[in-house]
């Protein structure tokens, strides 16, 4: 009989669908550990590999606590000093590398990496001990190194960054928008230059160091026509004055330098667009005391005895627009291309000031001072990126002492009133020229500086110098060396040392060349088709001027002798002749400027 089905829990529990073999109930239990294997599996590896990260992170920080103290320990000073423009600039060059592959900054690490440490450090557990016994030991030793591990973490002060690096670090894209450098900040030697050559100011020395600049560089020079010394002075500059600018035969000048009035418009037409123009001054003074012992001939100095009664007297007889009286009064203002007279009022002499002082400002890159000439050639030398042995000198064009006559204070104090737009110019660049050495070398720095200078200059003139130094007109021993005297002033020159090699002697020949004679050779290397003319027709000239003299000469017999044997013995008048016409010449040079060797 066939039992119904029964429908009870316990029926249903021992069910044939619940009622499994133990096989199956063996590979069930077996299934779920093995998913509890792999769980702690995973855990394990990546257990494992957080650990192995962190020793990795501990061996490169420890590599970089070790560099640290190599640099600390080697650079203390690197280390606290703050960062400068040049540190600056290195971080620049850095990050344009990165830049240049943003994408991934691995490559970059890895290769400066390589670079940089191309050996690995590699430490183990003794090293670190053993540097922890060192740092202990010299805390033991030394208690200030406490204070300053102390001070380690108080706030310093340093200067800000350059802008450029805050704006890179406001931009969302730093690759895309940073403006990098597409070449090394190495400076650069500047060799397009305009150099205003002012009067009585130690300018002939600068000139000198520009001529032998140029000269040993092969640079072109913007020189005076017909072999002058001057370009058309006092009348305002103009490109038509230079050799070679004309006629085309010179595509690029390098350098100008000779004696002109300033023009800005024609100069900047003339010269390249990355011309560097500087000049310099002179306390006005001592430079009129200077003026009216050089230029005693001009109709403004010639009735006075005195540079004192002058600037007593001067100002009732003082005829401004006499030929070469611009020497007299304001001459600076004058070179600067100026109009040098002086207003009376003195609301109006402060605002013509201002817009004089302006317009200097805005055509010249520098303007450095004659009373401080070595700490001026030290800013020159880094404003124009030469060497040392590119900005030393020796004194040209100078005075003797015993020509030189000190000036008392109430003179000088009419000196100010007489030349008030020049003592105005040199009050302000006075101020600008050292806010200019704090702001770039400092005092400090630049001290270091010009006593390597003179160093220098004291190593030269021992290698080439007869004497040591200068020695007055009459005592130099080669007349081509010996430089221009004009008016009251003993322009001073020097002897070389016997005995020197060529090349030796050819920089000490550099060293002391006047203006004159410098200027003449360059144009001779420059121009020597025109200079071979102008020689030849100056022969001429010459020869000419002889047969006039002869011609015009007096003749008279001396004894019978001598009519018997039909010589003529010449008189005095060749010799009054003679003074005659060197006298005209000396006044004509006067008028013209073309004999003035003015610095």
């Amino acid at each position: 009989m066939h039992l119904p089905h029964s429908t009870t829990n316990f029926d249903r529990r021992f069910s044939w669908r619940n009622t499994l073999p133990w096989t199956c109930r063996k590979i069930k239990c077996f299934s779920r550990l093995r998913y509890i294997l792999l769980i702690l599996t995973i855990l394990t590896v990546l257990c494992v590999t957080l650990q192995l990260m962190g020793v990795v992170q501990q061996d490169r920080s420890f590599d970089m606590l070790k560099l640290v103290s190599e640099q600390v320990d080697r650079l203390p000073e690197e280390i606290e000093r703050p960062m400068t423009v040049k540190d600056w600039n290195k971080v620049r060059v850095i990050l344009a590398e990165v830049v240049k592959d943003p994408a991934d900054l691995r490559i970059f690490l890895k290769k400066y990496e390589e670079r940089e440490y191309p050996h690995p450090l590699e430490t183990s557990d003794q090293d670190l001990e053993h540097l922890t016994e060192n740092l202990n030991k010299s805390i033991l030793t030394d208690p200030d190194s406490m204070d300053t591990l102390d001070n380690m973490d108080k706030p310093k002060e340093y200067p800000p960054p350059p802008p450029f690096i805050e704006e890179a670090f406001n931009q969302v894209d730093t690759a895309a928008s940073m403006p990098w450098p597409t070449e090394s900040p190495k400076c650069q030697p500047k060799q397009h230059i305009v150099f205003l050559k002012t009067h009585k100011t130690a300018s002939s020395t600068i000139l000198n160091i520009l001529y032998r600049y140029g000269d040993s560089h092969n640079l072109t020079f913007a020189l005076p026509l017909n072999k002058y010394n001057q370009l058309s002075y006092p009348i305002f500059f103009s490109p038509n004055f230079v050799e070679g600018f004309k006629s085309g035969s010179v595509k690029e000048f390098h350098i100008l330098c000779n004696h002109m009035r300033f023009k800005s418009d024609q100069l900047r037409k003339f010269m390249p667009k990355d011309t560097f123009y500087f000049s310099i001054l002179r306390d006005p003074i001592t430079m009129m005391e200077s003026l009216f012992s050089y230029y005693r001939s001009i109709p403004a100095f010639s009735p006075f005895k005195s540079i004192e009664d002058f600037l007593i007297h001067g100002e009732e007889k003082f005829n401004v627009s006499a030929p070469n009286n611009h020497y007299a009064r304001n001459i600076l203002t004058f070179d600067f291309g100026q109009d040098h007279t002086a207003p009376k009022n003195e609301t109006e002499l402060e605002r013509r000031s201002a817009q004089i002082i302006t317009a200097i400002e805005q055509d010249f890159s520098l303007i450095i001072l004659s009373e401080y000439f070595d700490e001026s050639m030290i800013l020159l030398q880094h404003a124009l990126c030469w060497t040392l042995d590119d900005i030393v000198s020796f004194r040209l064009n100078s005075r003797s002492d015993h020509s030189r006559r000190p000036m008392s204070p109430e003179m000088a104090e009419r000196v100010k009133r007489w030349s008030s737009l020049d003592w105005r110019l040199y009050q302000h660049f006075n101020t600008t020229f050292w806010k200019r050495v704090d702001s770039t070398l400092g005092r400090k720095k630049l001290q270091q500086e010009v006593e390597l200078l003179r160093e220098r200059r004291r190593q030269l003139e021992q290698t080439c110098l007869l004497e040591g130094g200068a020695v007055d007109p009459k005592e130099i021993q080669d007349k081509a060396l010996k430089p221009f005297q004009y008016g009251a002033a003993v322009i001073q020159g020097y002897n070389l040392r016997p005995g020197l090699n060529n090349e030796t002697r050819q920089l000490c020949e550099r060293l002391i060349t006047p203006e004159l004679q410098y200027t003449s050779l360059l144009y001779t290397k420059q121009f020597p088709q025109q200079a071979a003319a102008l020689a030849a027709a100056a022969k001429k000239r010459e020869e000419a001027k002889r047969k006039l003299l002869i011609q015009n000469q007096d003749v008279k017999p001396v004894d019978d002798k001598l009519s018997k044997t039909n010589i003529r013995a010449p008189t005095d008048t060749i010799v009054n002749i003679k003074d005659k016409h060197s006298s005209h010449q000396t006044a004509n040079s006067t008028v013209h400027g073309d004999k003035r060797n003015a610095s």
